[in-house]
């Protein structure tokens, strides 16, 4: 179905989609192709070309939509989505990385949702199922993202930008993406999304918002994104913050699939030395399928039991690095702590508070 651009403009509110791209002559033109050619008229596209070195810019210049040229960048995704923002014509703004093509529906959908729902401050979907990349680590990456965030409680408690969107008077409120701490492809939205809610702002997880994710992972590009870009910066806003939500990648069937994935490898280690402690490691191991048996069936239902497998296996190790990096930035965070602890200047405050209540 068509939608009339002016009546949309008359009783909806305006959208700017914000892309920022670096280098992603691969996917921009798709992208930009299924985003112009949505079913929802009344927006307009600013892309933020973050110093790409493969024609970007010109790629995007062949479309209907505003190009910000970054001299000097990359700059980073968060530094880019504020510059964009900065430029925004709309009311709404509606962040799209350049490796997803998004739904027909997707914008229509966003301008729905906050015109329905006035207490909105934000929104976000996910991934479709249908990854394209074939490999079968980016068909775990690409489906893991997807069962994750349409088993996420719709009261979010984060946001995400890959396909997500805000208002641009709550954007400006908080302050816009952290561009000084994360000067990289990070958890930028991810924080964004903690400040939302410490703000008292609603955050809605809305299903059946999707796109379709481009990208093609291998094993050495799924840890190295997952601990450096993910796991290690999460973990240290989770300990700044104190805030653990029981949603998405932090249920608490989550944490506890960490303790069995990990008891699971320390008893098969033993079981070398000692074979009777093989019975405990598959054990362990029961408890991580069964606390993810909705997950592997999923897995199972895409592709097939030999798929399902090896993503067992890689989900398996996604739970040991995922952990481990958590105690690396625990462990760090705690030393970090005793290193600025001052025994002796506390012991002298703690005597001057208590002579200034008796005194």
């Amino acid at each position: 179905m068509a939608y009339d651009m002016e009546s949309e403009k008359s009783q909806r509110p305006d959208i700017t989609v914000i892309l920022p791209v670096y280098n992603g002559s691969a996917f921009l033109a798709r992208c930009l192709t299924t985003l112009t050619a949505c079913d929802y008229r009344s927006f307009d596209c600013i892309v933020v070309n973050d110093g790409s070195t493969d024609g970007s810019g010109a790629i995007a210049r062949k479309f209907p939509v505003r190009v910000l040229d970054l001299a000097g960048g990359p700059f980073g995704p968060a530094y880019a989505r504020n510059r964009g923002a900065e430029a925004a014509r709309g009311k709404i703004l509606f962040f799209v990385d350049a490796d997803v093509m998004v739904a027909p529906d997707a914008l229509h959908r966003t301008a729905m949702l906050f015109q329905e729902q006035p207490t909105l401050a934000a929104a976000f979907g996910s991934y479709d199922a249908l990854p394209e990349a074939q490999g079968v680590v980016s068909q775990y990456r690409n489906l893991l993202h997807h069962f994750v965030h349409q088993n996420g409680q719709s009261e979010a408690s984060t946001f995400w930008a890959g396909c997500g969107a805000i208002r641009r008077s709550v954007f400006e409120i908080i302050g816009g993406f952290d561009e000084k701490r994360y000067t990289t492809a990070s958890i930028e939205d991810i924080e964004l999304g903690y400040r939302l809610r410490q703000s008292g702002y609603r955050i809605l997880l809305d299903k059946g918002l999707q796109g379709t994710h481009l990208k093609s992972w291998n094993l050495y590009s799924l840890i190295q994104t997952d601990i450096a870009c993910r796991a290690i910066p999460w973990s240290r806003l989770i300990l700044e913050t104190r805030n653990i939500p029981d949603d998405l990648n932090l249920k608490v069937g989550q944490r506890m699939s960490f303790i069995l994935a990990a008891l699971a490898c320390a008893f098969l280690a033993l079981a070398a030395v000692r074979p009777k402690w093989l019975a405990v490691s598959a054990a362990a191991l029961l408890g991580v399928i069964a606390l993810n048996r909705k997950l592997y069936a999923f897995f199972l239902r895409q592709h097939g039991i030999v798929f399902a497998a090896a993503c067992i296996l890689l989900h398996l190790l996604y739970y040991l690095y995922s952990g481990l990096s958590y105690l690396y930035v625990w462990l760090d965070f705690q030393l970090r702590r005793m290193a600025t602890f001052r025994p002796i200047a506390a012991l002298k405050s703690a005597a001057r508070s208590v002579l200034n209540e008796k005194f």
